[in-house]
């Protein structure tokens, strides 16, 4: 495995930084000695079409890589940076590795651990392989190691959120007074649910130009990678650490102060509304959980943000990304091939073209498509909401999550998509599946004025998909659904529903399915329901 250094030779030591792990105290490189280490980073084809990740996405990772190289390059560190166009470039980790390896004959190499299961499997690999000895630090940038996850987790048949959360505010002390949350309360989230009024116009997003460091890798996707999902005209993420912190302080003072209140409400023609975007640079290392954490429990102390905003924001960063993080290297790697609800169809075509009658998909589509984002009821109620409904495979589905979006990495994709969004897991996750009708969608956007479908509409060719794939959900599930305490209501409902309804409504699903893998528009759904209409139902 290598030769240790000698009395008379200091230990060199090569640290390898993945394209994720872009912050200057990662773990890897807490003790790092500026004479002696060499940091290394690679850019490689196989990260970039292992999936056929958004251009954006992709852009994003190439352009803050090469900007962190450049400013630990200033502080005197020497760093060995392959480009993605480099000659010679074998086009994977372990190829970059064994070649840095020879150039620089470390006494050992350094890594933080990954976010992503197969990365796990190679830096194992590497243990074996490379003639000098890998030591794999854990990632300090979360604040819950993965260790204390799976001691909390154990054996339990399900994880709920909401304990872990709890736990977590004890932990830090984020929004605590001794051992009771501020407020009294721990959870603010029923405060949280409010449309946004009529003609409401959101703030305009922080964008940050692109530079030429930027637009050089711009042009550089935009030839190499053609055929990606996604446009690169709107690019606009913070790819330094700088400009992180610009979109931080940004949010913190035009966004966070109703970010709770609206937090749920979608519209038409306003992707970001009053969102954070900080995802990518946090996913990426940019910015730190805790930093982030602390600065909306600062606006709350200090007057500048309602506290059900500044716990509202703190449950998604400290409760939902640790949780899942947690969740996914507790459970791997079979949690991955678990498929509870027995779901089989393929993703239909325009979740890539977004070429859908129904206006809700077709934005949410769209606007990933232009912005390589969505917020998370987008995510989950909507394009999320209709693959539950209509038994699309999970693996499929994931594979579309991770692709689509800038701060997708399968540690925060898989469990947020297999659990959350198509209850695959079975409710390890979620004490059961976040399925829903049209009116859900039409009380928290405008999406359904200007839809060519009638959300009011129960059955029919006019009517809305979402209302009749939902009831066809509950009945092709009822073995497994009907005795789960939270589903108690709807099924009563169902129970209620002559033969007559529900024949119409299986029919009209049946059609509407069998038509997701045509190119044309879909095809009516028949006599006897245009004859039900307006009949009973969710």
């Amino acid at each position: 495995m290598g030769s240790a250094a000698t009395a008379s030779r200091p230990e060199r030591i090569l640290r390898f930084v993945l394209g994720d792990q872009l912050h200057r105290r990662v773990s890897s490189l807490t003790d790092l000695d500026p004479d002696r280490d060499v940091v290394l980073l690679v850019e490689v084809e196989a990260e970039a079409t292992y999936v056929r990740h958004h251009k954006q996405k992709i852009a994003f990772l190439l352009s803050a890589m090469r900007h962190f190289a450049a400013e630990i390059t200033a502080e005197g560190i020497t760093v060995d940076y392959v480009h993605l166009d480099e000659a010679g470039n074998t086009g994977t980790f372990t190829g970059e590795l064994e070649r840095a390896v020879a150039r620089h004959s470390p006494d050992r190499i350094v890594v933080t651990e990954p976010g992503e299961w197969r990365v796990w499997e190679m830096m194992l690999g590497w243990r074996d392989d490379l003639p000098v000895p890998v030591e794999i630090r854990g990632d300090n940038r979360f604040l819950c190691p993965r260790a204390d996850f799976g001691a909390w987790a154990g054996d339990r048949r399900s994880l709920r959120m909401e304990t872990f959360y709890r736990g977590m505010r004890r932990r830090t002390g984020i929004l605590m007074e001794g051992d009771e949350p501020v407020g009294g309360r721990w959870n603010f989230d029923t405060d949280n649910r409010r449309r946004l009024p009529k003609g409401h116009v959101p703030p305009r997003r922080a964008g940050f130009p692109p530079d030429a460091t930027t637009r050089a890798v711009i042009e550089l996707v935009a030839a190499r990678f053609p055929d990606h999902f996604g446009d690169l005209d709107g690019f606009g993420w913070p790819v330094t650490r700088a400009d992180a912190l610009r979109a931080l302080t940004h949010f913190v003072a035009e966004c966070l102060p109703v970010f709770g209140d609206y937090q749920d409400a979608m519209q038409a023609g306003a992707p970001f509304l009053y969102h954070a975007l900080l995802a990518p640079a946090l996913n990426a290392g940019l910015l730190t959980a805790e930093e982030v954490c602390r600065e909306a429990e600062r606006a709350y102390a200090e007057g500048r943000a309602p506290l059900n905003c500044a716990e509202g924001f703190i449950r998604q960063i400290l409760g939902w990304r640790e949780y899942v993080r947690g969740l996914y290297w507790a459970r791997m790697p079979d949690y991955a091939r678990t498929n509870a609800l027995a779901a089989t169809r393929d993703l239909p075509w325009f979740y890539w073209s977004g070429e859908t009658r129904m206006n809700c998909l077709a934005h949410c589509i769209r606007d990933t498509q232009a912005n390589a984002y969505a917020h998370h009821i987008q995510r989950l109620m909507v394009t999320g909401n209709f693959a539950l409904l209509a038994g699309i495979d999970p693996a499929q589905v994931e594979e579309w999550y991770l692709i689509v979006y800038a701060d997708a990495f399968e540690w925060v994709e898989l469990p947020n998509v297999h659990g959350m969004v198509l209850w695959a897991d079975g409710g390890v996750m979620g004490s059961k599946p976040y399925a829903a009708s049209g009116a859900y969608i039409d009380r928290m956007s405008d999406y359904c004025g200007a839809c060519s479908f009638d959300v009011r509409a129960k059955a029919g060719a006019g009517a809305c998909p979402f209302n009749y794939l939902y009831w066809n959900f509950l009945i092709e599930n009822a073995e497994r659904l009907s005795g789960n305490p939270r589903l108690a209501m709807p099924y009563r409902t169902l129970a209620r529903m002559n033969a007559r309804r529900r024949a119409a409504i299986t029919a009209d699903a049946a059609r509407f399915l069998a038509s997701l893998g045509d190119d044309a528009p879909e095809p009516p759904q028949g006599q006897l329901a245009l004859e039900l209409g307006a009949d009973s139902g969710r």
